[in-house]
């Protein structure tokens, strides 16, 4: 055609409502066919009552029969929402945070022009049964049967959210009562303690600068809210040897697209030991992790880390465990050891695959001391977790951390809940030098059942093998924690 090419209008959707096409449409010939609204290959009353059932027909390009209507005019593509304020900082809540915590039409939160926040809260019953133990171990720690009995293990209770500044600032203050974490030089006897007293500040993308009491940036399994971890105590060397919290400042981010985390921090114990800084002990600590291995959906998933803590060790030092028992004595313990610095190394591997992980740290610290012989004190654990349930651990990119189990179908909406067992071995070795502290291994399996995100029950079994100068004592103990915290 010689000229112009006829003005093209827009074109219109027709709702054929999924009928069935009847006729012949050739190219350059005028359109002869009908729409019937059901198949008469299914049912053949519609080509004998087609008028009944023809809801468009068209012959030789001439509509004669026209019951369709437009289709609806799709919705316009959503403008992408702002993103919400996520928790960015490096250390996670020390308890859940509730699942909206945004959700300001609950009596925990709160909503404000200049500050938003929730409070948080978390209580865990704990009841031990020692129910074997040899003459041996009775000669080593007592006899643990007095230990038996229920206990609060846990009552922690605290306020989380946001300074509104256009980035915001993460605030973070919470208590608890002095049963509810151990950690390396821990002899607090007050009934409450505060835990956190700190400030996040994001300085530039993916880094962040925070400032108050927190916990030091080493080691996977420190970092984890106790709360979350599979088994229901830390191993025993990351309580002999890592802290709970300290004061100081905490510097950290991310690279190469968040394979990678970093932290360094500084620290001293002033405000704990009632000393001034120069007085108090300082620390240097520093942190990074790697994920090497990933598929796609990362349903798969390799984890590396490092960890490094020197400590000018001003004030002396003391190594010392439970058998990662709440209810029982220290069964290592170094007693106090006045040194000139101490290095620690800390080593994290982990395998998520899928419902499973596969999780281990390796810690070995260096003290030099010349009344103690320079000893060089090491342990580690192996851990192993599996959800029945199929549940998969996320992994936080920002600190190098597996998130607490989500549950996919709770029990309040006709599920299951998440259910998850988990095994572990660990062991610690306070023989060195001219220490003679103890050689524990723990041998433990759990079993976890998270009824909903905020409660839980659990159950672990530990049989602990301790060897000192009285000869190898072995002892067993059952232990059952229930779970409530604040949504």
């Amino acid at each position: 055609m010689v000229g112009e090419p006829p003005e093209i209008k827009e074109a219109q959707v027709i709702d054929a409502k999924a009928g069935v096409v009847l006729g012949k449409l050739s190219v350059g010939s005028p359109a002869s066919f009908m729409i019937l609204n059901a198949d008469p290959r299914e049912n053949i009353n519609v080509l004998l009552d087609t008028k009944k059932h023809t809801i468009f027909a068209i012959k030789k390009g001439q509509v004669i029969l026209d019951k369709l209507k437009p289709a609806p005019k799709p919705s316009p593509k959503p403008q992408k929402e702002k993103e919400k304020t996520t928790w960015f900082a490096y250390n996670v809540p020390p308890v859940s945070l509730p699942s909206s915590y945004e959700n300001t039409r609950k009596w925990n939160r709160f909503k404000t022009k200049y500050i938003n926040g929730a409070f948080i809260g978390a209580l865990a019953l704990d009841r031990a049964k020692w129910f074997e133990q040899d003459n041996t171990s009775k000669t080593q720690s007592g006899d643990l049967e007095s230990f038996n009995g229920g206990e609060i293990r846990a009552l922690r209770f605290g306020l989380a959210g946001t300074i509104n500044f256009p980035e915001p600032w993460i605030f973070m203050i919470a208590g608890a009562t002095n049963a509810f974490d151990k950690g390396f030089d821990q002899d607090t006897t007050d009934k409450v303690s505060v835990y956190d007293a700190r400030l996040d500040i994001p300085l530039w993308k993916d880094t962040n600068l925070a400032i108050g009491k927190q916990k030091e940036p080493i080691s996977m399994e420190r970092l984890t809210s106790m709360l979350h971890l599979p088994m229901q105590e830390r191993s025993a060397v990351a309580d002999a040897m890592l802290p709970i919290r300290n004061t100081g400042l905490v510097l950290s981010g991310t690279a190469l697209k968040r394979e990678t985390t970093w932290a360094v921090g500084v620290f001293n114990s002033w405000n704990e030991q009632d000393v001034t800084i120069g007085d108090g002990a300082t620390q240097f600590i520093g942190r990074g992790t790697w994920t090497p291995l990933h598929n796609k959906d990362e349903s798969s998933l390799i984890h590396l880390g490092l960890g490094l803590r020197y400590s000018n060790a001003k004030m002396d030092g003391t190594y010392k465990s439970e058998p990662e028992v709440n209810q029982a004595p220290d069964f290592v313990n170094s007693g106090a050891i006045e040194a000139d610095y101490s290095m620690l190394y800390d080593i994290e591997l982990a395998w998520r695959w899928g419902p499973m992980l596969l999780n281990g740290e390796y810690i070995i610290n260096q003290v030099d001391s010349e009344s103690a012989g320079d000893p060089t004190f090491s342990g580690w654990h192996v851990t192993l977790s599996y959800a029945l349930t199929g549940e998969m651990r996320p992994y936080n990119r920002r600190s190098g951390l597996f998130s607490p189990l989500p549950v996919a179908d709770s029990v309040n909406t006709g599920g299951w809940g998440a259910l998850e067992l988990a095994g572990r071995y660990s062991t610690i070795d306070l023989n060195e030098g001219g220490v003679l502290g103890g050689e524990m291994d723990v041998y433990s399996l759990g079993f976890n059942w998270w009824l909903t995100r905020s409660t839980s029950f659990g159950m672990n079994y530990r049989h602990v093998v301790l060897d000192d100068e009285n000869g190898t004592g072995h002892s067993d103990v059952i232990m059952t924690r229930l779970t409530l915290m604040l949504d």
